[in-house]
């Protein structure tokens, strides 16, 4: 292990009415506090920025009079030029790249400018490539995020979903995962769980390891909330969670080590991962929006990163307004192939010898959810590997489940056949059958659960929650699989400016939200205090709301931020007696 942990600074805090004044193009910037000097780029919904210092001999930008597409500024000691909208110095040309700062969101809309210390990590202690034998490195993929590593004589698994549901009941595995799949996981000598959603942390996989091996060694980053902050309550028995903090080597072996990297557009949770054999980097993004705050290692051996889309419950779950079905289509389309460009974009800026696309192999299979599984339509890999290979001369892979690729080999000669073993002929690649039953049966059990016979659990649970002094009207109203409402189910407002439950809106003027459940999905959430993310990321929900506004501090409190241990239902129902 060396290095210092990597820490967050924020450079520069902008107001919402000050975010929203920003305009078009080159925007120059001063923190008054300090007399920093910062610019930040903004195209559209993209921003863009970087402290107001040349990078030759320290001197001041300014305007460039004769750039014409107001994209780069001019330095004043020696008439050094920065595109801001690539953050490429074109005066010299080809010269530098200018380090670029974090730009995140705050949850009233303001802005903040953040710089990550150390920026690149992973540069200390560099080691040089060795030559790798055949066989010496194998990635194979099981399923979805789930990849299988031999590094030597050591094994790494990534983000174990391999059998039950994920968010609630709406997310189910697109691909059959290799049967031999547990006696991998027992194999392994440690796995890397980026984040707590259920995807790549799936309590039902966890159980069946941890009935084998519950002392396999589990590596998660130092996370705002940590990643297994439900484990308790879960009841699987995990014994040996290591939690390691940001942009430090953690040393397996000798040939071995792997750093843990924040996201910086959710830092409280999401994290990345680069694998490191003897000098040959292995880059796992994940779920991450914009990994590491977008400062990524270039030329990497092996990058796999998300590609498909369609991880949350919007729009396709909305109603009302301007969300026709027409909208939500034009919508989607758009989406998706934002996000296409994007990651090929990324690919060609990183230039890693291999790319694969993964974490995108889900499907809403469960019958009531037909719907979204016909709307919800993801971004297909072979797609975004052709737009990568158009523009780069990256090697791709996409990957099927039990397909391994030798890293050695491919290094060598990306077109030796024996490059990526496919899985033998006649392997099942898709599901076809979900064992839905035991998983809908645990739901189910909440419905009947004693807590609902009593109408004060509404609220005991969402003072329990902690949400309020926020001007939001909420209607909840408990529904069947058809959304229509559940019968004897409960149909509720809370004002959340006072967190009171009134049985009529109130007359001051406030913005409104109506959101249906599936009854056994929120009892069970509200039972067990968990987090929203298997109502809305699972499509257990149909919303609509007026203003059309998304309410960010609201729903990051019950997506992100629920208190740690649930409601205390026992001392509730001694009270209610």
């Amino acid at each position: 292990m060396g290095g210092i942990e990597q820490t967050t600074e924020i450079l520069l805090h902008l107001s919402p009415d000050e975010a929203a004044n920003l305009k078009e193009g080159i925007n120059f910037l001063r923190n008054k506090k300090t007399g920093k000097d910062y610019i930040l780029y903004k195209n559209k919904s993209r921003l863009r920025a970087c402290k107001n210092m040349c990078k030759h001999q320290g001197g001041l930008f300014i305007k460039d009079i004769e750039d014409f597409d107001g994209r780069s500024v001019r330095c004043t000691k020696h008439n050094w030029k920065l595109d801001v909208s690539s953050m490429k110095y074109i005066n010299p040309p080809g010269s530098f790249c200018q380090d670029e700062l974090v730009v995140e969101m705050d949850e009233g809309n303001g802005l903040l400018l953040l710089e990550l210390n150390p920026p690149n990590p992973w540069d200390s202690e560099p080691r040089s490539p060795e030559d790798l034998a055949y066989g010496e490195v194998q990635v194979t993929y099981l399923t979805h995020a789930c990849m299988d590593l031999k590094l030597g004589d050591k094994r790494m698994v990534f983000d174990p979903w391999l059998t039950g549901p994920a968010f609630a009941r709406g997310w189910w595995l697109l691909h059959e995962p290799p049967s031999d799949w547990l006696e991998r996981l027992c194999r392994a000598d440690l796995i890397y769980i980026s984040h707590m959603h259920s995807d790549h942390l799936s309590y039902p996989t966890l159980k069946k390891l941890a009935g084998r091996r519950p002392d396999i060694p589990i590596y998660v980053g130092n996370t705002e909330r940590p990643v297994f902050w439900n484990l308790n309550q879960s009841g699987v028995q995990l014994t040996n969670i290591k939690v390691v903090p940001f942009g430090i080597w953690q040393q397996v072996d000798k040939n071995l080590r792997f750093m843990i990297l924040m996201d910086g557009v959710h830092p409280e949770m999401d994290t990345c991962i680069i694998v490191e054999y003897k000098g040959h980097k292995i880059l796992n993004t994940v779920d991450c929006t914009r990994p590491n705050g977008g400062r990524l290692p270039g030329k990497v051996a092996l990058m796999m990163s998300d590609f498909a889309g369609g991880a949350s419950g919007f729009p396709m779950t909305f109603s009302g307004g301007k969300f026709t079905e027409e909208w939500k289509a034009q919508f989607i389309k758009t989406e998706r192939r934002k996000l296409l460009n994007y990651k090929a974009r990324l690919v060609k800026d990183l230039q890693p010898r291999i790319y694969c696309p993964f974490a995108g192999y889900f499907v809403e299979s469960h019958p009531s959810d037909k719907y979204i599984k016909e709307t919800n339509i993801k971004n297909d890999p072979n797609e975004l590997n052709n737009l990568i290979k158009k523009n780069s001369d990256v090697v791709t892979w996409t990957p099927r489940p039990g397909a391994t690729l030798d890293l050695g080999r491919m290094l060598k000669d990306p077109t030796d056949s024996k490059g990526i073993i496919e899985p033998p002929e006649g392997t099942k690649i898709y599901k076809d059958s979900w064992d839905f039953g035991p998983y809908l049966k645990i739901l189910n059990a909440s419905i009947e659960d004693e807590i609902f016979r009593h109408s004060s659990w509404i609220k005991e649970y969402y003072t329990w929650a902690g949400f309020k002094d926020y001007n939001l009207v909420v209607r909840m109203i408990e529904t069947d699989e058809d959304f229509s409402p559940f019968p004897g189910g409960y149909d509720y407002l809370v004002d959340f400016l006072d967190l009171s439950f009134p049985k009529e809106r109130p007359s001051r003027e406030h913005p409104y939200e109506e959101i249906r459940s599936r009854v056994d999905v929120i009892r069970h959430v509200v039972k067990n205090g968990l987090l929203w993310d298997d109502l809305y990321i699972g499509f257990q929900t149909r919303l609509q709301r007026d203003p059309d506004i998304y309410h960010h501090l609201f729903w990051n409190h019950f997506q992100i931020k629920l208190p740690l241990t649930p409601p205390n239902w026992k001392t509730f129902l001694v009270h209610c007696e």
